[in-house]
């Protein structure tokens, strides 16, 4: 299930990396000179609240869970002339699920020759006469899903992680170049890039307000997994699909599905990607599956800057799920506030208004809607986007932190990069499948007798 090998070196994806994206495709992120200084300021991307008018769009879900209904309905949303023509899912309970949501929320009818079921149902949503997939199957799926979707020439969201191994990573790499050769949009499910307030406070510490970026911390740390009971007639593929949650080749373990918000913040405010990590990990709680319940990691650029990551999914701890970046003169939660050293407020980002007069707490349009808006508008105003690399490069770091608290031991991003690592069955099939055990990794090795 897991090996690793040389083959070539693509160390050329990892260093300084452009951290425009999607504000470089709708025309902002730009340079500004000052009228009173020499020195060129960056400004914040102000971002449409819709997308633009045009020929309808149709759409099909790739994934009918949650996430991947929230994605279908955020992307109607976005403006008009959209449309929902499609879902695929492995379970026929899902799309029904999701069918009944949409219908009710949305009011929007799927027909039953439009709902497909089964691995390679993702084929045939392809193959339905739409113009745009939304993937947001279980993350071991998204590297071939999204492959298919830019070979059939069609403009893809993709949630985040972009893979769960390096094979993976490498896979989604390939599919975005081929992507952006095709002029097709990718946007990706790290949606803090879609924020204005990031993006201000980002502009904030690119203007130098607390000079040079020196180390940081982030978090991902939240209450544990619910028990999982294993229904009679369910085989060991369905078990496992219907548990994914719990299991590491179907999400990447926590470090790499959820803390790859953080992570990807850090990285993006940064401009650059750690080349090295070392941490550890364990599990106590977990009730079943293959995952840790905590990880904590050290991150290294190649310069010896580091950040710090955490997760831990255990109930009766304190949650914290944030991130936070020192500078030579302060600090900031890299969303909306910056402070010195000794706590005064330098900077805060101002909200609009509600209705009521009163000063908002937060973006009046959410992430998640936001996102499918810049998508959308990137589509219609034949302006590509693509953050297929930023995505895999971030979703890779996790991969390396979890690897080092896999094994105990340093690991870097070249060897991850040419690692055939990967995890999963060779087959997706229902049955039985050997091999998947709910034991977690043990890093090192016994002490002698």
């Amino acid at each position: 299930m897991q090996t690793k090998t040389k083959s070539t070196s693509r160390r050329e994806f990892i260093g300084n990396a452009a951290a425009i994206g999607i504000a470089g495709a709708l025309g902002a992120g730009h340079l500004l000179t000052s009228c009173t200084s020499s020195r060129e300021r960056y400004t914040a991307p102000v971002f449409p609240e819709t997308a633009p008018d045009g020929p309808v769009l149709k759409a099909g879900l790739i994934g009918c869970g949650g996430r991947g209904t929230g994605a279908a309905r955020n992307f109607l949303n976005a403006g008009p002339n959209l449309q929902i023509t499609a879902l695929a899912d492995v379970f026929q309970d899902r799309i029904d699920r999701c069918r009944e949501s949409l219908k009710k929320s949305m009011d929007v009818d799927i027909p039953d020759q439009n709902c497909f079921v089964g691995f390679d149902a993702y084929k045939r949503v392809i193959d339905s006469g739409v113009d745009v997939i939304l993937e947001a199957s279980a993350s071991h799926f998204r590297p071939i899903h999204f492959e298919a979707a830019i070979q059939a020439r069609k403009h893809a969201f993709i949630e985040k992680p972009a893979a769960v191994d390096p094979v993976g990573i490498r896979s989604v790499l390939a599919s975005g170049r081929m992507a952006e050769a095709a002029g097709l949009c990718v946007v990706a499910g790290t949606q803090n890039r879609h924020l204005h307030d990031f993006w201000s406070t980002y502009t904030m510490l690119k203007n130098g307000i607390i000079g040079d970026l020196i180390s940081a911390n982030c978090y991902y740390n939240r209450g544990g997994v619910g028990p999982f009971t294993r229904q009679p007639g369910w085989c060991d593929m369905e078990a496992m699909l219907r548990n994914r949650a719990n299991w590491c080749w179907l999400t990447g373990d926590s470090i790499v599905n959820l803390l790859i918000h953080q992570v990807d913040v850090l990285n993006w405010f940064f401009e650059k990607y750690p080349v090295r990590a070392i941490g550890f990990g364990g599990r106590h709680h977990r009730p079943s599956g293959d995952m840790y319940d905590f990880f904590s990691v050290d991150f290294i650029f190649d310069d010896r800057r580091t950040y710090h990551g955490t997760t831990r999914e255990i109930h009766g701890c304190t949650n914290n799920i944030s991130q936070v970046i020192f500078g030579e003169r302060g600090y900031t939660n890299c969303q909306n506030q910056i402070f010195d050293y000794e706590d005064n407020l330098l900077w805060e980002y101002e909200y609009p208004l509600d209705e009521d007069g009163n000063r908002m707490t937060r973006m009046p349009i959410s992430a998640y809607d936001q996102e499918m808006i810049n998508f959308v508008t990137a589509i219609r105003t034949n302006k590509p986007v693509n953050e297929a690399e930023a995505l895999s490069l971030s979703s890779l770091t996790g991969i390396m932190g979890r690897e080092s608290a896999y094994t105990g031991r340093d690991v870097t991003v070249e060897e991850m990069m040419n690692s055939n690592l990967r995890y999963g069955p060779n087959e997706y099939r229902w049955g039985s499948h050997e091999g998947f055990e709910e034991v977690s990794p043990v890093p090192g090795t016994p002490p002698s007798a």
